[in-house]
């Protein structure tokens, strides 16, 4: 099929979809569950991660007033009607000053899938403080060069553009080509070029310990695991897999002293897990994993592969126009 014709049968395939999921909706009322990341106010936000304080609240309360709410870790089965469960990825600090007292005002659950090699530092995630290392209001080089046995290159960096340029490329390969060790040596090389050290940005942190257990504490959330570097499972070896799934997973339980059930893949597409994730993730007994592509959850969805519908910094009109589409 040409380019032409394929664009030409799109509205076509799109109908077809619709009916078949209108058909399953009817056979087994299905879960859509939503994925967030973080709800603050940022000067900057370059991969969308962060919905205002007023826009989550105004989809909190369309949701409550809306759906039938589910946690995350719930029995699903026996639903009678559709239903939609909130979860947060990563582990960022606003997720118990924002989020978390949004939701117990409105009466929302969630479940909060945490990072662990983060917890109680001063350091940002690794893509924060890509971010940060590339985009101060600081006199940069002239040019970065990359060291590395495999991946050794140069860039022109005197330009925002150009910066913007090496970001996104840096980005790539941190998120599809190299491990946890190789991003550390990465980022120590950009720390000694731009004169910056790996202290973070208030804005940017993680939760602390203490954060964590009020979150732990609070009936509106549940505490998941999400790797301790939060490296894509693929890039690495399996028992480096099972390091980072049950590693994360006890370090949450060693924090909020309970068992921890429930799992979500870093980054989560398709490509960023694979068979050998999926046995461990079964090995480990977790009750659900929740993955990062578009979809609904039934009862024959695999348990280890939930899908999940990422929400963006909405407004309350274009949230409710949106979530329309997830049920088609």
């Amino acid at each position: 099929m040409t380019g032409l014709a394929y664009r030409a049968a799109l509205p076509v395939y799109r109908k077809l979809r619709q009916l078949k999921n209108r058909a399953l909706n009817l056979l087994d009322p299905p879960v859509v569950v939503l994925l967030y990341h973080r709800v603050t106010v940022l000067p900057s936000d370059p991969h969308a991660l962060a919905v205002s304080p007023e826009n989550f609240r105004s989809q909190m309360l369309f949701l409550k007033r809306n759906f039938p709410l589910v946690r995350f870790a719930d029995d699903w089965s026996g639903r009678k009607e559709p239903a939609v469960a909130v979860t947060f990825d990563d582990g960022y600090a606003d997720n118990a000053l924002e989020a978390l007292p949004v939701l117990a005002e409105v009466g929302v659950p969630a479940t909060f899938f945490v990072s662990t090699g983060t917890i109680g530092t001063r350091e940002e995630f690794w893509w924060d403080e890509l971010e940060r290392l590339l985009f101060g209001k600081i006199a940069y080089p002239a040019q970065f060069l990359l060291r590395d046995a495999v991946f050794a290159k140069g860039w022109p960096t005197e330009s925002p553009d150009q910066r913007r340029l090496l970001h996104d490329e840096l980005h790539c390969l941190f998120s599809r080509k190299i491990g946890p060790s190789s991003r550390e040596d990465w980022l120590d090389q950009l720390r000694s070029w731009a004169g910056l050290d790996r202290s973070g940005r208030e804005s940017h942190r993680p939760l602390t310990p203490e954060e964590l257990k009020t979150m732990a504490a609070s009936p509106w959330a549940t505490i998941g695991a999400h790797t301790v570097t939060h490296t894509p499972l693929t890039l690495l070896a399996v028992e480096e897999q099972r390091q980072e799934i049950i590693g994360s997973r006890q370090q949450l339980e060693s924090l909020v002293g309970r068992e921890i059930s429930v799992f979500s893949y870093p980054f989560g597409t398709r490509l960023d897990y694979d068979q050998r994730s999926l046995r461990l993730c079964r090995e480990a007994g977790f009750c659900k994993v929740a993955s990062n592509f578009p979809g609904q959850a039934h009862r024959w969805t695999d348990p280890c592969q939930i899908p999940r519908q990422l929400v963006r910094n909405w407004d309350l009109q274009t949230f409710a126009n949106i979530m329309g589409s997830f049920w088609a």
